[in-house]
């Protein structure tokens, strides 16, 4: 399987209380509502930034990340590329992501413990 990591920036206007449900209750449900989705992600996992820091660590720079699960690396591409994904959900993300100050990984995980 391969992984699609996407790390989130909170959209300037919101906190990160605002930014979590948003992300968890309207987000997700719009996502996983498209068919492609259906057809194509695995597993879809969000994970948000907790208030803590650790000593020698530089402060957090994202607020969450979002991690998809694929077969191939074609599937990440029928999802992103779909027209229902460009449509309805892409308008959806710039409602509540720093789109700009994202970033994100294609990997394929090895498993060490």
């Amino acid at each position: 399987m391969v992984k699609f990591s996407i790390f989130l920036r909170k959209h300037s206007t919101m906190n990160q209380e605002e930014f979590v449900h948003y992300h968890k209750t309207i987000h997700a449900k719009l996502f996983t509502s498209l068919k492609v989705v259906q057809e194509h992600v695995i597993k879809y996992v969000q994970c948000h930034a907790l208030p803590v820091s650790i000593p020698g660590f530089p402060e957090m720079y994202y607020d969450g990340i979002t991690e998809l699960w694929f077969r191939d690396e074609e599937s990440i591409a029928k999802v992103f590329g779909a027209d229902e994904y460009l449509m309805l959900v892409r308008p959806d993300e710039e409602k509540f992501i720093a789109m700009n100050e994202c970033g994100f990984l294609i990997t394929k995980e090895y498993p060490v413990i």
